[in-house]
């Protein structure tokens, strides 16, 4: 099994990250067009082209506005999950149903996890996951939500369609489930302690 390493998406990081990005081609869930940004706040610039939102992925993460755990193989980025605050990270999916079970924000989000095409099946979306977690541990810890596909048992999806892996993934990651979230997500938590 291979042993995967953590680093935060940072200043010095983001070169890794970009590079993953740039190998993924136009098809893979938007990269590289959308360059994880599809849940930060609105460009101010609006700018939605692919080297726009390039630019506003790097500026927020220069300004410390967008957290991820890169998981690297060696000094290669292969997948990363996306995390922050929900003032960092206010869109998300099937609002209005969210909304409706919501009883206190979270003090966490977990809004992406995406895998390079060359490492799916291979362990890396499972320790992008564990990674935000011990990030967020070493940050002080707190209440983390986390919106898996919700998939009955039997039935399978594209891994190019799973933005944010399965419940089971999260259940053995230690996630209670909430409720479910639009069609066929649902809300997950778990209360991260402080490292």
């Amino acid at each position: 099994m291979t042993i995967y390493t953590i680093k935060p998406l940072g200043p010095d990081t983001w070169d890794d990250f970009a590079r993953l990005i740039e190998r993924q081609g136009n098809g893979s869930m938007g990269a590289p067009f959308c360059w994880c940004t599809n849940f930060h706040p609105p460009d101010p610039d609006d700018n939605r082209s692919s080297e726009g939102r390039r630019a506003y992925k790097e500026q927020l993460v220069s300004q410390g506005r967008a957290h991820a755990a890169l998981v690297f193989d060696g000094d290669r980025a292969v997948g990363w999950c996306q995390y922050g605050s929900p003032e960092e990270l206010p869109g998300i999916h099937h609002r209005k149903d969210y909304e409706a079970g919501l009883v206190t924000l979270p003090h966490y989000r977990l809004t992406c996890i995406y895998v390079d095409k060359a490492y799916r099946k291979r362990g890396v979306a499972a320790a992008a996951l564990q990674g935000a977690l011990d990030l967020i541990g070493n940050a002080g810890g707190g209440v983390v939500e986390g919106y898996p596909h919700d998939i009955p048992e039997g039935k399978e999806m594209s891994a190019s369609f799973l933005y944010n892996l399965t419940r089971s993934v999260y259940e053995q990651a230690g996630f209670t489930y909430q409720r479910p979230k639009g069609k066929g997500n649902c809300v997950m938590t778990i209360t991260v302690p402080p490292h």
